[in-house]
């Protein structure tokens, strides 16, 4: 039964995933994913409800905002350079006190998206979209000061 339920969402899902158009995925090489990845902004959305937006770095450190499981509000992240490197066939991403270092599938779904797949485990998944120009800035360190407030004026009918 578990089995036929799995059969039956996975050509529900590949069909859905043909009619938006990514029926040309490429799964991208470490050398292709760099090249479409690096330096530019994305936003994200994960198979567990985490989104966030942001940016890997030349030298593999990551900045950006996350919000975990879709709870709390969003929050600043900073990751050291070499957190983002090449293994082998897959990207992975090291953080220290991480008993593993995971690795993930790159896939180009279409002309500013891709899917960042856990190597090896169809079930685990971030789809990343990116952003324009006028999103350049995703986070900041600093405080922001509030808006002014602007005084409404009224005029005398």
């Amino acid at each position: 039964m578990k089995k036929a339920m799995r059969s039956t969402l996975l050509a529900i899902a590949g069909i859905a995933f043909i009619g938006t158009g990514a029926a040309s995925a490429q799964t991208l090489t470490p050398e292709q994913a760099r090249a479409f990845v690096v330096g530019r902004t994305y936003a994200f959305s994960c198979f567990e409800g985490t989104t966030g937006a942001g940016r890997i770095f030349p030298d593999g450190s990551v900045a950006g905002t996350v919000t975990f499981q879709s709870q709390g509000s969003a929050r600043f992240v900073r990751l050291p350079p070499n957190t983002v490197r090449v293994r082998t066939e897959n990207v992975c991403g090291f953080v220290d006190g991480m008993t593993f270092e995971p690795c993930f599938e790159v896939v180009k779904t279409g002309p500013t998206t891709f899917r960042g797949q856990l190597a090896g485990v169809e079930t685990m998944w971030c789809d990343f979209t990116r952003l324009g120009s006028e999103h350049q800035q995703v986070a900041s360190r600093r405080k922001t000061r509030p808006a002014a407030k602007v005084a409404s004026e009224t005029s005398p009918e």
